[in-house]
Protein backbone atom coordinates (compact mmCIF):
# COMPACT_ATOMS: atom_id res chain seq x y z
CA UNK A 1 0.00 0.00 0.00
CA UNK A 2 1.27 3.53 -0.97
CA UNK A 3 2.46 5.83 1.85
CA UNK A 4 0.24 7.97 1.87
CA UNK A 5 -2.88 5.76 0.84
CA UNK A 6 -5.06 7.01 -1.87
CA UNK A 7 -8.72 7.03 -0.37
CA UNK A 8 -12.85 6.87 -2.64
CA UNK A 9 -14.92 8.14 -1.59
CA UNK A 10 -18.78 7.47 -2.24
CA UNK A 11 -21.64 9.89 -1.59
CA UNK A 12 -21.03 13.58 -1.23
CA UNK A 13 -23.35 14.16 1.60
CA UNK A 14 -22.46 15.42 5.33
CA UNK A 15 -20.76 12.38 5.91
CA UNK A 16 -18.25 11.57 2.63
CA UNK A 17 -17.30 15.90 2.69
CA UNK A 18 -17.05 15.75 6.28
CA UNK A 19 -14.48 12.24 5.81
CA UNK A 20 -12.59 13.79 2.63
CA UNK A 21 -11.96 17.09 4.47
CA UNK A 22 -10.39 15.57 7.61
CA UNK A 23 -8.44 13.23 5.48
CA UNK A 24 -7.44 16.07 2.78
CA UNK A 25 -5.81 18.15 6.00
CA UNK A 26 -4.03 14.74 6.91
CA UNK A 27 -2.33 15.18 3.66
CA UNK A 28 -4.07 12.17 2.18
CA UNK A 29 -5.47 12.35 -1.67
CA UNK A 30 -9.40 11.81 -1.80
CA UNK A 31 -11.31 11.25 -4.78
CA UNK A 32 -15.06 12.27 -3.51
CA UNK A 33 -18.22 10.49 -6.32
CA UNK A 34 -22.03 11.58 -6.37
CA UNK A 35 -23.99 11.98 -9.18
CA UNK A 36 -25.53 15.02 -7.93
CA UNK A 37 -23.67 18.35 -9.63
CA UNK A 38 -22.24 19.22 -6.73
CA UNK A 39 -21.89 18.58 -2.73
CA UNK A 40 -24.66 18.67 -0.35
CA UNK A 41 -27.70 18.33 -2.81
CA UNK A 42 -29.88 15.64 -1.55
CA UNK A 43 -31.23 14.57 2.31
CA UNK A 44 -27.69 16.44 3.76
CA UNK A 45 -29.21 19.91 2.60
CA UNK A 46 -32.85 19.51 2.82
CA UNK A 47 -33.41 18.22 6.37
CA UNK A 48 -34.45 19.49 9.94
CA UNK A 49 -30.93 20.04 11.16
CA UNK A 50 -32.18 18.87 14.60
CA UNK A 51 -28.82 17.88 16.21
CA UNK A 52 -30.17 15.03 18.57
CA UNK A 53 -29.35 14.45 21.91
CA UNK A 54 -31.69 11.29 21.89
CA UNK A 55 -35.27 13.32 23.30
CA UNK A 56 -37.30 11.80 20.47
CA UNK A 57 -36.46 8.05 20.73
CA UNK A 58 -38.48 7.63 24.22
CA UNK A 59 -39.73 4.04 22.68
CA UNK A 60 -36.54 3.06 23.31
CA UNK A 61 -36.42 3.10 26.81
CA UNK A 62 -33.13 0.78 26.90
CA UNK A 63 -31.18 4.50 26.10
CA UNK A 64 -29.22 3.09 23.85
CA UNK A 65 -30.47 5.37 21.05
CA UNK A 66 -29.52 7.83 23.37
CA UNK A 67 -26.08 6.53 24.38
CA UNK A 68 -25.47 5.89 20.75
CA UNK A 69 -26.21 9.86 19.61
CA UNK A 70 -25.10 11.68 22.66
CA UNK A 71 -21.40 12.10 22.07
CA UNK A 72 -21.56 12.62 18.42
CA UNK A 73 -24.27 15.31 18.72
CA UNK A 74 -22.47 17.04 21.51
CA UNK A 75 -19.31 17.23 19.22
CA UNK A 76 -21.20 18.47 16.48
CA UNK A 77 -20.52 22.05 16.66
CA UNK A 78 -16.46 22.21 17.06
CA UNK A 79 -16.19 19.57 14.50
CA UNK A 80 -18.04 21.62 11.93
CA UNK A 81 -16.44 24.76 12.78
CA UNK A 82 -13.40 23.22 12.36
CA UNK A 83 -14.53 21.63 9.03
CA UNK A 84 -15.77 24.88 7.40
CA UNK A 85 -13.58 27.53 9.55
CA UNK A 86 -16.07 29.74 11.05
CA UNK A 87 -18.34 29.92 13.90
CA UNK A 88 -21.81 27.87 13.38
CA UNK A 89 -23.94 30.45 15.87
CA UNK A 90 -25.20 32.48 12.86
CA UNK A 91 -27.17 28.72 11.54
CA UNK A 92 -27.93 27.64 15.10
CA UNK A 93 -31.71 27.93 16.45
CA UNK A 94 -32.35 30.42 19.13
CA UNK A 95 -33.99 28.79 21.98
CA UNK A 96 -34.40 25.01 23.60
CA UNK A 97 -36.96 22.66 21.64
CA UNK A 98 -40.43 22.20 22.76
CA UNK A 99 -41.77 18.68 22.86
CA UNK A 100 -45.32 18.35 22.54
CA UNK A 101 -47.04 14.70 23.34
CA UNK A 102 -49.39 13.90 21.08
CA UNK A 103 -52.36 12.08 22.22
CA UNK A 104 -51.82 9.46 19.86
CA UNK A 105 -48.36 9.12 20.78
CA UNK A 106 -46.47 5.48 21.14
CA UNK A 107 -45.54 6.68 24.56
CA UNK A 108 -47.57 8.37 27.42
CA UNK A 109 -46.61 12.04 28.76
CA UNK A 110 -45.48 10.24 31.99
CA UNK A 111 -43.25 7.90 29.95
CA UNK A 112 -42.27 10.53 27.79
CA UNK A 113 -40.78 12.71 30.78
CA UNK A 114 -39.20 9.95 32.58
CA UNK A 115 -37.26 8.71 29.74
CA UNK A 116 -36.49 12.43 28.86
CA UNK A 117 -35.13 12.99 32.27
CA UNK A 118 -32.93 10.43 32.04
CA UNK A 119 -31.40 11.19 28.71
CA UNK A 120 -31.07 14.81 29.61
CA UNK A 121 -28.75 13.52 32.99
CA UNK A 122 -26.70 11.53 30.71
CA UNK A 123 -26.07 14.93 28.53
CA UNK A 124 -25.58 17.02 31.97
CA UNK A 125 -22.98 14.45 33.27
CA UNK A 126 -21.00 14.34 29.59
CA UNK A 127 -17.85 15.55 29.28
CA UNK A 128 -18.60 17.46 26.25
CA UNK A 129 -22.16 19.24 27.55
CA UNK A 130 -20.60 22.52 27.35
CA UNK A 131 -19.94 21.67 23.88
CA UNK A 132 -23.52 21.54 22.49
CA UNK A 133 -25.37 23.85 20.17
CA UNK A 134 -25.48 25.93 23.45
CA UNK A 135 -23.99 24.98 27.23
CA UNK A 136 -25.62 21.80 28.25
CA UNK A 137 -24.12 21.52 31.60
CA UNK A 138 -27.16 22.89 33.66
CA UNK A 139 -30.10 21.76 31.24
CA UNK A 140 -33.06 20.41 32.70
CA UNK A 141 -36.56 19.14 31.22
CA UNK A 142 -39.37 21.54 32.50
CA UNK A 143 -42.40 19.89 32.14
CA UNK A 144 -45.05 22.81 30.78
CA UNK A 145 -47.67 23.71 33.07
CA UNK A 146 -51.40 23.77 32.22
CA UNK A 147 -51.19 27.33 31.44
CA UNK A 148 -47.82 27.24 29.49
CA UNK A 149 -49.59 24.81 27.66
CA UNK A 150 -52.67 26.90 26.92
CA UNK A 151 -50.74 29.43 25.74
CA UNK A 152 -49.31 27.23 22.61
CA UNK A 153 -52.02 25.07 21.81
CA UNK A 154 -56.04 24.12 22.63
CA UNK A 155 -55.97 21.15 21.16
CA UNK A 156 -57.37 18.12 22.51
CA UNK A 157 -54.52 15.82 20.80
CA UNK A 158 -51.88 17.49 22.52
CA UNK A 159 -51.70 15.84 26.07
CA UNK A 160 -48.17 17.50 27.60
CA UNK A 161 -45.45 19.77 26.85
CA UNK A 162 -41.57 19.77 27.50
CA UNK A 163 -38.87 22.05 26.91
CA UNK A 164 -35.47 20.00 25.98
CA UNK A 165 -32.10 21.09 25.71
CA UNK A 166 -31.93 20.12 21.98
CA UNK A 167 -31.67 22.31 19.12
CA UNK A 168 -30.65 22.39 15.53
CA UNK A 169 -28.86 23.92 12.49
CA UNK A 170 -30.15 25.59 8.74
CA UNK A 171 -28.64 22.83 7.22
CA UNK A 172 -28.76 25.18 3.97
CA UNK A 173 -26.36 27.40 6.34
CA UNK A 174 -24.12 24.62 6.34
CA UNK A 175 -24.51 23.33 3.14
CA UNK A 176 -23.19 26.44 1.80
CA UNK A 177 -20.63 26.73 3.88
CA UNK A 178 -19.45 23.18 3.10
CA UNK A 179 -19.04 23.58 -0.76
CA UNK A 180 -16.55 26.33 -0.99
CA UNK A 181 -14.51 24.51 1.95
CA UNK A 182 -14.39 21.62 -0.51
CA UNK A 183 -12.90 23.12 -3.32
CA UNK A 184 -10.66 25.03 -1.68
CA UNK A 185 -8.85 21.55 -0.59
CA UNK A 186 -6.37 20.91 -3.76
CA UNK A 187 -6.19 17.01 -2.04
CA UNK A 188 -10.11 16.20 -2.79
CA UNK A 189 -11.03 16.13 -6.88
CA UNK A 190 -14.58 15.99 -7.10
CA UNK A 191 -16.63 13.62 -9.49
CA UNK A 192 -20.06 15.12 -9.64
CA UNK A 193 -22.51 14.43 -11.79
CA UNK A 194 -21.35 11.11 -11.65
CA UNK A 195 -23.41 7.83 -10.44
CA UNK A 196 -21.30 4.95 -9.10
CA UNK A 197 -22.48 1.56 -10.37
CA UNK A 198 -20.19 -0.95 -8.54
CA UNK A 199 -16.82 -1.44 -6.02
CA UNK A 200 -14.60 -4.18 -7.36
CA UNK A 201 -11.13 -5.26 -5.87
CA UNK A 202 -8.58 -4.68 -8.11
CA UNK A 203 -6.00 -6.86 -6.94
CA UNK A 204 -4.75 -9.23 -4.22
CA UNK A 205 -8.42 -9.73 -2.81
CA UNK A 206 -10.54 -7.25 -0.87
CA UNK A 207 -7.19 -6.32 1.54
CA UNK A 208 -5.68 -4.89 -1.86
CA UNK A 209 -6.71 -2.64 -3.69
CA UNK A 210 -10.17 -1.33 -5.40
CA UNK A 211 -11.61 0.14 -8.64
CA UNK A 212 -14.74 1.83 -9.12
CA UNK A 213 -16.90 1.58 -11.83
CA UNK A 214 -18.71 4.63 -12.57
CA UNK A 215 -21.01 6.03 -15.65
CA UNK A 216 -18.04 8.16 -16.68
CA UNK A 217 -15.98 5.35 -16.70
CA UNK A 218 -13.76 3.05 -14.18
CA UNK A 219 -11.45 4.92 -11.45
CA UNK A 220 -8.66 3.47 -9.23
CA UNK A 221 -6.88 1.88 -7.99
CA UNK A 222 -7.48 3.45 -4.83
CA UNK A 223 -6.15 1.16 -1.46
CA UNK A 224 -9.56 2.23 0.44
CA UNK A 225 -12.80 2.56 -0.98
CA UNK A 226 -15.30 4.11 1.47
CA UNK A 227 -19.16 3.80 0.96
CA UNK A 228 -20.89 6.90 2.69
CA UNK A 229 -24.31 6.55 0.26
CA UNK A 230 -27.65 6.99 1.60
CA UNK A 231 -29.19 6.21 -2.07
CA UNK A 232 -28.02 2.69 -2.85
CA UNK A 233 -25.41 2.09 -0.76
CA UNK A 234 -26.53 -1.35 0.11
CA UNK A 235 -26.77 -2.14 -3.51
CA UNK A 236 -23.26 -1.09 -4.16
CA UNK A 237 -22.12 -2.89 -1.22
CA UNK A 238 -23.39 -5.91 -2.98
CA UNK A 239 -20.85 -5.31 -5.96
CA UNK A 240 -18.21 -5.09 -3.46
CA UNK A 241 -19.00 -8.73 -1.89
CA UNK A 242 -20.16 -7.04 1.52
CA UNK A 243 -23.89 -9.37 1.14
CA UNK A 244 -26.58 -6.56 3.62
CA UNK A 245 -27.75 -8.00 6.73
CA UNK A 246 -30.21 -7.36 8.76
CA UNK A 247 -33.69 -5.04 8.29
CA UNK A 248 -33.77 -1.76 6.84
CA UNK A 249 -35.89 0.80 4.88
CA UNK A 250 -35.23 3.15 2.60
CA UNK A 251 -37.21 6.17 3.11
CA UNK A 252 -37.95 9.57 0.47
CA UNK A 253 -38.97 12.25 2.81
CA UNK A 254 -40.10 16.06 1.79
CA UNK A 255 -40.71 19.09 4.12
CA UNK A 256 -41.56 22.15 3.22
CA UNK A 257 -38.51 24.95 3.66
CA UNK A 258 -40.37 28.41 4.12
CA UNK A 259 -38.54 31.91 4.13
CA UNK A 260 -41.26 34.55 5.80
CA UNK A 261 -41.57 38.38 4.41
CA UNK A 262 -41.24 39.57 7.78
CA UNK A 263 -39.93 38.17 11.34
CA UNK A 264 -42.19 35.54 13.12
CA UNK A 265 -41.05 34.84 16.70
CA UNK A 266 -42.11 31.23 17.08
CA UNK A 267 -41.07 28.12 19.20
CA UNK A 268 -38.97 25.44 17.74
CA UNK A 269 -41.64 22.79 18.21
CA UNK A 270 -41.53 18.46 17.84
CA UNK A 271 -45.08 16.82 17.83
CA UNK A 272 -43.86 13.25 19.36
CA UNK A 273 -43.56 10.52 19.33
CA UNK A 274 -44.77 8.70 15.97
CA UNK A 275 -45.35 9.71 12.56
CA UNK A 276 -46.72 13.29 12.82
CA UNK A 277 -44.44 16.76 12.78
CA UNK A 278 -42.11 19.29 13.45
CA UNK A 279 -41.62 22.93 13.14
CA UNK A 280 -38.01 24.66 12.68
CA UNK A 281 -37.44 28.37 13.45
CA UNK A 282 -33.82 28.92 12.31
CA UNK A 283 -33.35 32.63 12.50
CA UNK A 284 -37.28 34.35 12.61
CA UNK A 285 -37.80 34.29 8.69
CA UNK A 286 -36.21 30.66 7.60
CA UNK A 287 -38.25 28.15 8.42
CA UNK A 288 -38.63 24.21 8.06
CA UNK A 289 -42.30 22.23 8.61
CA UNK A 290 -43.08 19.05 8.45
CA UNK A 291 -45.75 16.57 8.87
CA UNK A 292 -44.53 12.85 8.15
CA UNK A 293 -47.32 11.18 6.45
CA UNK A 294 -47.56 14.01 4.29
CA UNK A 295 -44.15 14.34 3.29
CA UNK A 296 -42.82 10.69 2.77
CA UNK A 297 -42.84 9.35 -0.72
CA UNK A 298 -41.37 5.92 -0.70
CA UNK A 299 -40.91 3.79 1.96
CA UNK A 300 -38.81 0.41 0.70
CA UNK A 301 -37.46 -2.51 2.17
CA UNK A 302 -35.70 -3.13 -1.16
CA UNK A 303 -31.87 -2.78 -1.87
CA UNK A 304 -32.62 -0.40 -4.55
CA UNK A 305 -35.81 1.21 -4.02
CA UNK A 306 -38.09 2.78 -6.58
CA UNK A 307 -37.54 6.55 -7.43
CA UNK A 308 -40.05 8.48 -6.03
CA UNK A 309 -42.99 9.85 -8.46
CA UNK A 310 -42.27 13.97 -7.16
CA UNK A 311 -45.18 15.97 -9.33
CA UNK A 312 -44.66 19.67 -9.21
CA UNK A 313 -48.73 19.83 -9.50
CA UNK A 314 -49.20 18.17 -6.36
CA UNK A 315 -46.05 19.91 -4.58
CA UNK A 316 -48.76 23.13 -3.27
CA UNK A 317 -51.30 20.17 -2.67
CA UNK A 318 -48.45 18.65 0.00
CA UNK A 319 -47.03 21.79 1.22
CA UNK A 320 -51.17 23.35 2.40
CA UNK A 321 -51.29 19.49 3.92
CA UNK A 322 -48.33 19.89 6.04
CA UNK A 323 -49.56 23.84 6.97
CA UNK A 324 -53.03 22.37 7.78
CA UNK A 325 -52.20 19.47 9.93
CA UNK A 326 -49.26 21.85 12.06
CA UNK A 327 -51.58 24.78 12.38
CA UNK A 328 -54.89 22.21 13.41
CA UNK A 329 -52.35 21.40 16.56
CA UNK A 330 -50.18 24.55 16.94
CA UNK A 331 -52.45 27.33 16.20
CA UNK A 332 -49.55 29.99 15.89
CA UNK A 333 -48.34 28.19 12.65
CA UNK A 334 -50.68 30.51 11.15
CA UNK A 335 -48.70 33.81 11.85
CA UNK A 336 -45.87 31.84 9.94
CA UNK A 337 -47.97 30.90 6.68
CA UNK A 338 -49.46 34.43 6.59
CA UNK A 339 -46.00 35.73 6.66
CA UNK A 340 -44.93 33.47 3.77
CA UNK A 341 -42.73 35.11 0.85
CA UNK A 342 -41.57 31.97 -0.69
CA UNK A 343 -41.33 28.33 0.29
CA UNK A 344 -40.26 25.12 -1.38
CA UNK A 345 -40.69 21.12 -1.22
CA UNK A 346 -37.88 19.70 -0.76
CA UNK A 347 -36.11 16.29 0.30
CA UNK A 348 -33.94 13.21 -0.29
CA UNK A 349 -33.19 9.93 0.80
CA UNK A 350 -32.97 8.51 3.79
CA UNK A 351 -31.81 5.01 5.29
CA UNK A 352 -32.66 3.42 9.10
CA UNK A 353 -31.63 0.01 10.10
CA UNK A 354 -35.02 -1.12 10.74
CA UNK A 355 -38.83 -1.48 9.64
CA UNK A 356 -42.52 -0.70 10.76
CA UNK A 357 -44.39 2.48 10.91
CA UNK A 358 -43.94 4.51 13.41
CA UNK A 359 -47.48 4.48 14.86
CA UNK A 360 -46.42 0.81 15.96
CA UNK A 361 -44.47 1.08 19.11
CA UNK A 362 -42.78 -1.46 18.51
CA UNK A 363 -41.57 -0.74 14.89
CA UNK A 364 -37.48 -0.79 14.82
CA UNK A 365 -37.18 2.22 13.64
CA UNK A 366 -37.78 4.15 17.13
CA UNK A 367 -34.62 2.90 17.68
CA UNK A 368 -31.45 4.26 16.29
CA UNK A 369 -28.41 2.55 18.01
CA UNK A 370 -27.43 0.51 14.93
CA UNK A 371 -25.37 2.71 12.71
CA UNK A 372 -21.72 2.74 12.20
CA UNK A 373 -19.14 1.19 9.82
CA UNK A 374 -18.72 -2.10 8.68
CA UNK A 375 -15.10 -3.14 7.39
CA UNK A 376 -14.90 -5.71 4.42
CA UNK A 377 -11.26 -5.48 3.58
CA UNK A 378 -10.27 -1.99 2.64
CA UNK A 379 -13.81 -1.44 1.60
CA UNK A 380 -15.69 0.31 4.35
CA UNK A 381 -19.26 0.80 4.27
CA UNK A 382 -21.03 3.65 6.97
CA UNK A 383 -24.58 3.84 8.22
CA UNK A 384 -24.30 7.54 8.92
CA UNK A 385 -27.55 7.12 11.57
CA UNK A 386 -28.04 10.71 12.00
CA UNK A 387 -26.79 13.96 10.32
CA UNK A 388 -25.89 15.17 13.78
CA UNK A 389 -23.34 11.99 14.28
CA UNK A 390 -21.64 12.21 10.69
CA UNK A 391 -18.91 14.46 11.32
CA UNK A 392 -17.51 12.18 14.39
CA UNK A 393 -18.22 9.31 13.07
CA UNK A 394 -16.05 10.71 9.88
CA UNK A 395 -13.54 11.63 12.44
CA UNK A 396 -12.88 7.82 14.22
CA UNK A 397 -12.83 6.24 10.26
CA UNK A 398 -10.31 8.92 9.23
CA UNK A 399 -8.46 8.50 12.31
CA UNK A 400 -8.72 4.36 12.14
CA UNK A 401 -7.17 4.50 8.90
CA UNK A 402 -4.27 7.11 9.40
Amino acid sequence: MRNPPRIAILGAGIMGCSAALFFSRKGIEVSIFDMAEQPFSAASRWNEGKIHLGCLYSADPSLSTADHVIPGGLRFRPLIEELIGTSLAPAITSEDDLFFCHRKSVTSASEMKTYMEKVVERVRSHPDAARYLADASESRVHQLSSSELAGFTSSPDIVAGFRVPERSVDTNWVAERFIPAMGAEKLIQQFMGTRVVAARPAEMGINGTWKIETSAGIFGPYDYVINSLWQGRLAIDRTAGLEPTGVWSNRYRQSLFLRTAEPVHTPCAVIATGPFGDIKNYNGRDFYLSWYPDGLCVDSPDISPPEPHLASKNAEDISNSILNHLQALLPWVAQIREQAERSTLEGGWVFAAGQGALSDRKSTLHRRSDYGTTKFGNYISIDTGKYSTAPALAQALVENII
